[in-house]
């Protein structure tokens, strides 16, 4: 049998849209003598769509327009993730489900039956576990079909399973010879591995033909990669598709060959990808064109306006210089060469005069040669009010600059340089920004060579460097990755050769520091573990993991 597989990029709650997809993927895979077409979870209200599962409306617009769809597409079966009411007076109201239709039949319906409560995941909240239903027989094969976690309780694959029941297991003792599993599972370094070699374990292990359809996209901070794919049954790629991007690729499940697509080759550059899809997705899912961000002649913002060039175009975006006394020289130069090499709109808005006014009401008695806290973040929240004025203005959402290490320790300013629509790097740790910037400029030099060689610097005093305040960064996101990705213990991270007092000195800024991050811009996740809604810590408490010895 020919399958398609339809890794497409909803829109959440936009049902025209997503219906409009559905039907036009499924003619794509009909003229290509495909007898099945198979879409991700919830691929017809898009995932996640968190709390509007409360409205009622929500989900009947969705079982209305599925209804619409299932008349609507002939001569082909469809494997479609829906929102499914749950019809007993028990238990939550509702089942992520998929179903299987065909020339206007509803012939098999499937409802998930591992739901994940963890980082980014809440699906408990919303939805009833189902019970492991089928195989189906169809087009004479006998299909297990899963909803993605489904497959992720593998005793074989994983040091501890999180639920007591494996459905896929259960699917094979019940004779199933082709799994289908549909997903939508978001994308942070390392994944791509971790999971084909989780997918291939499982076709290898039963000896079953293994087909596994992702969604692509960015929906707010979650990004999918997409990779959907088939696996033979000694659990090789027999098909594949590329990583973030729409793409329909065909596998024939006898001859067991398929459509093999190129996908990133390495991390850096599956999160440039990433975080291009990203920007581009948030800003026009949000109904926006235009952005615009503040170029400081830094790393950090150069990288980003890198990003939103290749995302949005080079006319769509806008980059804006607010120079001040501490300003050098270098960075009057590198910016513009920056935005010339790009051929972005560049816009220089001097801060001095607006600084000197502040400083008459609030700090009669500044001296510019040593300016303090209140100083300094007077500076960094002129820049963001301007931003935001312009922003306003034009109509263009504000990009904040920000990486994942100051945000972490809090180097960074409330309404200041944190303002903004969209933090699309702060799940982007200093070292991988510079690993990312020399790709930018691996063919030719588009980031100013200075940019990437000179010492960090805030520049809100004179001859101020980061590493006045931090750690160098390879330490500190070592340390970084080590506390907040890994969960490690002073002691642990002391047995990696760390220094105690710099650990010790990192993880109370950490913990500081909760307050602000609680108020950023939403970013895009990138790392296993990133700020956000995923990361869900009391701001008013007084836990130290220095302590913990203590007790």
């Amino acid at each position: 049998m020919k399958i398609g597989l339809a890794q497409i990029n909803p829109v959440i709650g936009d049902y025209p849209y997503n219906a409009k997809k559905i039907i036009a993927y499924a003619h794509q895979a009909k003229e290509k003598g495909c007898a099945l077409v198979v879409f991700p979870e919830l691929a017809l209200c898009g995932y996640p769509p968190r709390d509007l599962l409360e409205k009622k409306d929500f989900v009947d617009a969705g079982l209305a327009c599925l209804k619409r769809i299932i008349q609507s597409i002939r001569g082909i079966g469809v494997i479609c993730g829906f929102v499914a009411k749950n019809p007993n007076s028990k238990g939550n109201p509702l089942f992520n489900a998929t179903l299987l239709f065909e020339d206007g039949k509803r012939l098999f319906q499937v409802n998930k039956c591992l739901l994940p409560a963890y980082d980014v995941f809440d699906e408990q909240r919303h939805f009833e576990p189902g019970a492991v239903t089928g195989p189906v027989s169809y087009k004479g094969c006998r299909i297990g079909l899963s909803i993605c976690e489904d497959a992720w309780n593998d005793k074989d694959y994983f040091a501890r399973q999180v639920y007591p029941a494996d459905p896929v297991e259960q699917l094979m003792e019940k004779g199933a010879d082709l799994l289908i599993n549909i997903s939508a599972s978001p994308f942070f370094m390392g994944k791509y591995g971790f999971r084909t070699g989780m997918l291939a374990n499982i076709a290898r292990k039963y000896g079953v033909r293994l087909v596994w359809v992702n969604q692509v996209g960015g929906n707010d901070s979650v990004l999918f990669d997409g990779v959907s794919g088939a696996f033979s049954t000694d659990g090789n790629f027999i098909a594949r598709a590329v990583d973030f991007s729409e793409d329909l690729v065909v596998v024939d499940t006898e001859t067991m060959e398929g459509d093999m697509h190129p996908v990133s080759k390495d991390d850096v550059e599956a999160v440039w990808h990433a975080l291009i899809m990203g920007t581009a997705d948030y800003v026009t899912k949000c109904g926006f064109s235009k952005v615009l961000l503040g170029l400081s002649g830094g790393i950090d913002s150069a990288l980003v306006a890198c990003i939103a060039q290749k995302a949005l175009g080079r006319e769509n975006v806008t980059a804006v210089f607010m120079p001040s006394g501490y300003t050098s020289k270098d960075n009057f130069e590198d910016t513009r060469a920056l935005a010339e090499n790009l051929g972005i709109p560049y816009a220089v808005h001097p801060i001095d005069s607006i600084f000197e006014t502040f400083l008459s009401r609030v700090c009669p008695n500044f001296d510019p040669s040593r300016p303090g806290i209140t100083e300094q973040n007077i500076q960094a929240r002129i820049r963001g009010t301007l931003l935001m004025a312009l922003s306003n203005r034009d109509g263009a959402i504000l990009l904040s600059t920000g990486n994942k290490s100051e945000l972490a320790m809090g180097y960074c300013t409330l309404y200041g340089d944190m303002s903004g629509g969209l933090a699309v790097i702060s799940d982007v740790p200093k070292t991988l920004v510079y690993r990312l910037a020399r790709r930018v400029n691996a063919e030719h030099e588009i980031i100013p060579r200075r940019i990437l060689e000179k010492a960090p610097s805030a520049e809100l005093a004179p001859d101020q460097k980061d590493q006045d305040d931090l750690p160098p960064y390879g330490i500190l996101d070592r340390i970084l990755k080590a506390y907040i990705e890994e969960q490690k213990s002073i002691r642990e991270m002391i047995e990696m050769g760390l220094d105690r007092k710099t650990v010790e000195r990192v993880i109370r800024q950490v913990d500081q520091n909760e307050y602000k991050r609680h108020q950023a811009p939403p970013g895009l996740k990138v790392t296993s573990k990133a700020f956000g809604y995923g990361r869900r810590l009391p701001i008013a408490q007084r836990y130290r993991l220095a302590d913990a010895s203590l007790c």
